[in-house]
């Protein structure tokens, strides 16, 4: 069975030198749409019920993120270590009645939680914005 990091070699390699031609040519840009795509064939997979579809266009969501994050690394802006280091620590933070000692016990009240935090980081990245833009 492949792991992740084989995962990441195999992306790896189809944007190296001598890897595919139509993957090396891939931008943030001309990704979008395939996104897109492989996010509503999840939707259609779901609305069928169709586990075994739904794994596959799962996996077709992740080669999306994947090729993303290797276009990022390549530009050296982020890499999928970034993103996976990024959205554990936003799941720690946003579920304080997990991580945490607030309590939550329905569903309602963790949501209200989540959209709490939610706000919270959203006025803390204006906050900062407004700062770095100061003469």
């Amino acid at each position: 069975m492949y792991t992740f990091a084989d995962f990441v070699n195999i992306i790896t390699e189809l944007r190296s030198d001598h890897g595919c031609p139509w993957d090396r040519e891939q931008t943030f840009e001309s990704l979008k749409k395939c996104l897109a795509d492989e996010a509503e064939e999840v939707f259609q997979a779901v609305d069928h019920k169709d586990m075994e579809n739904l794994c596959e266009e799962l996996g077709d969501v992740m080669l999306q993120v994947m090729l993303n994050s290797q276009i990022a690394s390549e530009l050296g802006a982020f890499t999928i270590d970034d993103v996976i280091d990024g959205v554990c620590k936003k799941m720690i933070r946003r579920h304080p009645h997990v991580f945490g000692d607030v309590k939550a016990s329905t569903p309602e009240e963790s949501l209200k939680l989540w959209n709490q935090v939610k706000q919270q980081e959203k006025a803390e990245r204006e906050a900062k914005r407004k700062m770095a833009e100061k003469p």
